[in-house]
């Protein structure tokens, strides 16, 4: 066999495997990070404020995974104040794993189940309001 027809092979393997690689990236699921990105990202300034203001507590808000649970304790700036809102568990590598739950309580405490098969890199988000000012926290975990 000469240099030529060898020439040939090596462009033919070249051209084969960057068709499968087109094929197989083609078949690649890609979940945005959310449906409305750009009507979110106006309003980033919000969170930014939100985010200082939660910075500024006498002390960061706690969590841990027991059990297959998601266990919040807020700081005791909160000890008597009722408190509303919304913990995101947002999972990027597959968004049918992703877990939004609404919370109101009294005392600094909230758990959030979280399935037996869920594993991996996580972002929690929590959005809570008391006495009408709104925080907003935001930490990766790895469940």
């Amino acid at each position: 066999m000469n240099w030529g027809h060898k020439i040939i092979i090596v462009y033919a393997v070249f051209v084969a495997g960057m068709l499968f690689l087109a094929f197989k990236s083609s078949k690649q699921n890609v979940d945005l990070v959310t449906e409305d990105y750009y009507a979110k990202e106006l309003q980033y300034q919000q969170k930014i404020d939100e985010l200082k203001r939660t910075a500024l507590l006498s002390a960061p808000v706690n969590f841990e995974v027991v059990n297959h649970a998601l266990t919040i304790r807020f700081p005791k700036d909160f000890d008597t104040k009722k408190i509303k809102g919304d913990v995101a568990l947002y999972c990027p590598s597959d968004e049918k794993k992703d877990i939004n739950r609404q919370f109101i309580v009294t005392d600094t405490t909230v758990n959030i189940p979280i399935p037996a098969s869920y594993h991996g890199l996580y972002y929690v988000k929590i959005n809570w309001m008391a006495e009408g000012i709104n925080y907003y926290f935001e930490q990766k975990i790895i469940i």
